[in-house]
């Protein structure tokens, strides 16, 4: 939508702790209408709920920050999403890897889907429809007590066409690939949808000496390809746009 033209039967809503619920009037509430409620402190082993609301919506954007933001942080706060009341979360993956740091190594980067403006903080600016309602979470799998900021701001809406789909994520590592065997960045999945991306972190393994993992073709098999994709690249570092080898790197897309 234009940014000049008024937006029709939606409503802009924040959830964050100085507004758990996201209601209207609701923010604020706790210091004379001051900041309040800017943080809370998690627990090892606790569970932050950070948005739970129903009916139709959009989320636009998710902001949040950790004191510390250490690699084993990182691994060890998992994000989890649950659309329309599900049981199971349509997004379950470590906080790092979610918001596309690689290996836990905060750096400054922006691109069409995330930010991270002076590497302190988690931007995600993926639209996110849900028809009923939305649950999010955060779990602290670490053995130390955090420090935790955020909001998610989101639209309600009246209802959303049937063409809408619903934000997945996949995560995975392996620790040891097999060698001469293709590694899958996202194993089959049906049903109707768009690839949106992926964050992938790599650690070398000395065995392989001076050769570079950066050789690997990206490969998408499309529906009913059979041994051979319908998209197949030619290296890592050409899937993402550069070529000849991996600098630091940052583009929209």
């Amino acid at each position: 939508q234009a940014l000049y033209t008024l937006p029709e039967g939606l409503e802009t809503r924040w959830a964050s702790f100085e507004n758990s619920s996201a209601g209207k009037g609701k923010g604020g509430s706790e210091n004379k209408t001051a900041k309040g409620h800017a943080f809370e402190f998690m627990a090892p082993g606790e569970t932050k709920v950070l948005m739970d609301v129903t009916g139709a919506g959009l989320i636009q954007r998710i902001w949040l920050t950790v004191r510390d933001r250490s690699p084993v942080t990182l691994r060890s706060l998992r994000l989890e999403m649950y659309w329309d009341g599900a049981a199971t979360p349509a997004v379950s993956a470590p906080l790092g890897d979610f918001f596309g740091v690689g290996l836990g190594r905060k750096t400054t980067f922006e691109n069409a889907l995330f930010a991270d403006p002076e590497g302190r903080s988690f931007n995600c600016f993926i639209p996110m429809p849900f028809r009923n309602g939305a649950r999010i979470i955060l779990v602290n799998e670490s053995k130390n007590t955090l420090m935790l900021f955020y909001d998610i701001n989101f639209q309600k809406v009246k209802s959303h066409a049937k063409d809408v789909l619903y934000f997945h994520t996949y995560w995975s590592r392996d620790l040891k690939p097999e060698l001469g065997k293709d590694f899958a960045i996202l194993p089959m999945v049906s049903g109707r949808g768009r690839y949106l991306g992926m964050n992938m972190g790599v650690v070398t393994n000395p065995v392989y000496q001076k050769s570079w993992w950066g050789e690997g073709e990206v490969k998408i098999y499309l529906d009913g390809d059979g041994n051979l994709p319908t998209l197949n690249g030619t290296g890592t570092e050409d899937y993402i746009g550069t070529g000849w080898g991996q600098g630091v790197y940052a583009h929209d897309f």
